[in-house]
């Protein structure tokens, strides 16, 4: 492992290096918040699929191009003299002890729901935080994340089932109500129906420590990974996709999945 002043020194250089960087290149004198704000996004979501593939070096890769995004934003905001790499830092540092009691004060707090509802709490008052309990959840969210934080919020404030069975006895409520607006084939309140249809299973998930944008990536590379199987399979056999029937799908279609 690396000592503690080979790790400070690695830092200082990168600071170092993003500010000459700022100087002296066309491109990274030309960035703005705005302009790196879906670059930022873009990082992120690269490093989800490196998480997702379970590639460490490739985790070790991209946790560098957000770690460069962040010292870029504070070279910027030490430019405009409004905050530097110093400032994230120390604010950082302070919040981490001010929300973790337990740690470094003398709340007691023996598992991970209570150390999230003590969380929530200290968020509420901390001057200049989330005014409200849903407030802190970012409106930028991808709407299965955001469904899945907004019932994970409500819940540390003790808005939750009492038992996590009764969950099912919604679902299935959301599902007839979804099922009497697709009899009636009003597209309006069909889709209404049907967000709180996905809603409920989002909050069974939850409920039952089901991650819904793990499960359903799950799903999504398994049907790619069975539906180009599929797609190989028939051009091999000078076979067209869509001249065949959907029995004939099928047939490939089990093969995918007892290669599996």
């Amino acid at each position: 492992m690396h000592t503690k002043e080979e790790k400070l020194n690695e830092f200082e250089r990168l600071l170092e290096i993003m500010a000459k960087l700022r100087q002296k290149c066309p491109w990274d004198r030309e960035q703005t918040f705005e302009s790196l704000r879906s670059n930022s996004i873009e990082e992120v979501y690269e490093l989800a699929d490196a998480i997702i593939d379970g590639n460490k070096q490739a985790i070790k890769k991209e946790l560098g191009d957000i770690l460069l995004h962040v010292v870029f934003y504070a070279q910027m905001g030490s430019e405009t003299e409004d905050f530097d790499i110093y400032d994230v830092c120390k604010g950082l540092n302070e919040k981490l002890i001010y929300r973790h009691p337990h740690v470094f004060g003398d709340v007691e707090a023996n598992n991970a729901q209570k150390v999230e509802q003590n969380w929530e709490q200290l968020k509420l008052k901390e001057k200049g935080g989330n005014k409200t309990v849903l407030s802190g959840v970012p409106r930028s969210l991808p709407a299965l994340i955001k469904a899945h934080r907004i019932q994970d919020k409500a819940r540390s404030v003790g808005f939750d089932w009492e038992e996590r069975e009764q969950v099912w006895d919604k679902v299935q409520e959301e599902m007839n109500e979804l099922k009497t607006e697709i009899s009636a084939m009003d597209k309006d309140k069909m889709e209404a129906e049907f967000g709180d249809l996905l809603f409920s299973f989002i909050n069974a998930g939850r409920l039952y420590g089901i991650d819904p944008e793990n499960a359903l990536e799950r799903t999504n590379r398994k049907f790619i990974k069975r539906f180009n199987y599929l797609e190989s399979k028939t051009i091999s056999q000078g076979r067209d996709l869509k001249k065949m029937t959907l029995t004939e799908m099928d047939e490939i279609w089990n093969e995918a999945k007892k290669s599996e």
